[in-house]
């Protein structure tokens, strides 16, 4: 049965299970976009054990547990996979100050990633302050 059809999960990690799929953390209760990561399977399987989203960091290329040194926790309530079982959405409720480890003028976290839009002229706006 096609991957669109069924009710198994079909996730492809690769045969040594270090391929990544991109993740979406999303806040459940604003629908938010806080976060794009990306899950290698031992990340994912550790999000389903743990309920908080866990990551494979490409820069540091290893886990990263979203809290663990900020504080800044996503606490996972639901984990939808797409069509083609190739991306995840991690329906998230987050516990702490925000979800971005870049910080506003006050010192705060963003609470999302997306903090800035493009303009014309490739000039960045501040959305969240």
């Amino acid at each position: 049965m096609a991957k669109e059809y069924t009710t198994d999960l079909l996730l492809d990690f690769g045969a040594d299970g270090k391929q990544l799929i991109p993740v979406i953390a999303q806040d459940k209760q604003t629908k938010e976009v806080l976060i794009l990561a990306y899950a290698s399977k031992e990340a994912l399987e550790e999000t389903i054990s743990s309920g908080f989203a866990t990551f494979y960091s490409r820069s540091r290329r290893e886990l990263w547990k979203k809290g663990l040194t900020s504080g800044d926790w996503l606490k996972v309530e639901e984990i939808r996979v797409n069509c083609e079982q190739n991306a995840l959405i991690y329906m998230v409720t987050p516990l702490g100050d925000g979800a971005c480890h870049a910080r506003n003028p006050s010192g705060r976290p963003y609470t999302t990633c997306y903090y800035r839009r493009i303009l014309q002229g490739n000039k960045l706006e501040f959305i969240e302050l």
